[in-house]
């Protein structure tokens, strides 16, 4: 972040009260998480009674009122416990933001205010079998029939499938528009109230193993139409594409803070072991791997920052977060596996944070848009 950042008194103090819940109420129950697949409700709550869910949100719908720089303490702070796996920043970056800016004033006071109590848990559903990247590929649809919508379809790889309250999903309401771009529409599903909604399995991940993912179907299932978000169909597609560039910006920040945190486990690593009577900090290939990491890491930092300052002034333009994403997230993959590398046989073992963000990062490449597609973005450009 910036210095001016850092050096701010409220962001301190905001820094000081993430570290010391996380050490208190996470690091302790991790390792159960991860075993159980998913997260305690009552952590949720314990969060938001500290004000870190919804904390760039406005105050008078019960967010902390702050902006991203907020946000990157807690991706940051996630990290160097390593365990991204408590997916605050869903809640706060990606689903909020879809309620604050599109939501009309009731559905506003009626979700945001138990979002920031962690008294809600919301997931956004996008991805399909048949559609992940290529989002006008979705085909579960939504038809009007009175006062409820009736939804078909399934959805997959959804983060909090298995435990959120709130889906905010995206439906075709207008299946005869041929490109699909005027026919989509976002509905707000709320779980315990909507017949003909199903949670499937838990997917078993590679990593991430606390974080709940899930499948999910929708036969027959009412949903009422005031939880269309906004209360106009056929915006959906361009809300969505209004907000990747937040979600990759995200992304780019927790591929740097990873990192950062990876960097920092192997130097204190490499300081103490030992090979051949030398710590391994002594050998030339070891300094020449970190240093390069450290690079890499500190170009990266510069890049995502200026992104973050663009994306609180309004003026981020999608090519720019694209990058972001694909170089943070590339570079993050480089990184981790080199340190891992320098652990040997432990840097293997889950019990080293190491092999916990080796494995947890690498999802980094694909989601939000596979970094193929970034980079596909960013062509069309030139």
């Amino acid at each position: 972040m910036p210095k001016a950042a850092f050096d701010h008194g409220e962001l301190d103090l905001f820094r000081t009260s993430v570290r010391r819940f996380l050490a208190e109420e996470v690091v302790p129950n991790a390792d159960a998480w991860r075993t159980r697949g998913y997260i305690d409700r009552e952590l949720w709550r314990k969060a938001g009674s500290l004000g870190l869910l919804c904390a760039s949100s406005p105050e008078e719908y019960g967010g902390g009122g702050g902006n991203f720089w907020h946000e990157a303490v807690i991706i940051e702070e996630l990290a160097r416990i390593a365990f991204p796996d408590f997916s605050i920043p869903l809640q706060n970056v990606i689903l909020a933001p879809y309620f604050v800016q599109y939501g009309t004033e009731e559905q506003k006071r009626r979700w945001l205010p138990q979002m920031a109590r962690g008294d809600l848990v919301a997931a956004l559903a996008m991805s399909e079998p048949g559609a992940g990247s290529d989002v006008r590929a979705i085909r579960t649809h939504a038809r009007r029939d009175g006062n409820d919508y009736i939804v078909n379809g399934q959805k997959t790889f959804i983060t909090h499938g298995h435990t959120a309250d709130l889906i905010c999903l995206a439906v075709k309401t207008d299946t005869s528009d041929s490109n699909g771009v005027r026919g989509f529409s976002l509905l707000v599903v709320e779980t315990e109230k909507t017949v003909g909604f199903r949670r499937g399995r838990r997917l078993d991940k590679v990593g991430l193993k606390a974080q709940d993912t899930a499948e999910l179907f929708f036969d027959e299932a009412r949903v009422p139409v005031d939880n269309l978000l906004g209360g106009v169909e056929g915006r959906g597609f361009y809300q969505l594409m209004e907000q990747l560039a937040k979600e990759r910006i995200n992304i780019a920040m927790q591929a740097l803070a990873l990192s950062e945190a990876a960097l920092a486990e192997t130097i204190a690593y490499v300081k103490e072991r030992e090979v051949f009577g030398k710590r391994l900090m002594e050998f030339q290939n070891t300094r020449m791997v970190l240093a390069e990491a450290k690079t890499a890491a500190s170009v990266t930092r510069t890049f995502v920052e200026s992104c973050i300052e663009r994306l609180i002034a309004g003026t981020l333009d999608p090519e720019s977060a694209a990058m972001a994403k694909w170089w943070a997230t590339d570079k993050q993959c480089e990184t981790i596996d080199n340190c891992m590398q320098l652990h040997g046989g432990y840097g293997y073992m889950l019990e080293y944070p190491i092999a916990r963000m080796w494995s947890d990062g690498r999802i980094q490449k694909i989601w939000g848009g596979s970094n193929e597609v970034m980079k596909e973005l960013i062509a069309r450009t030139l």
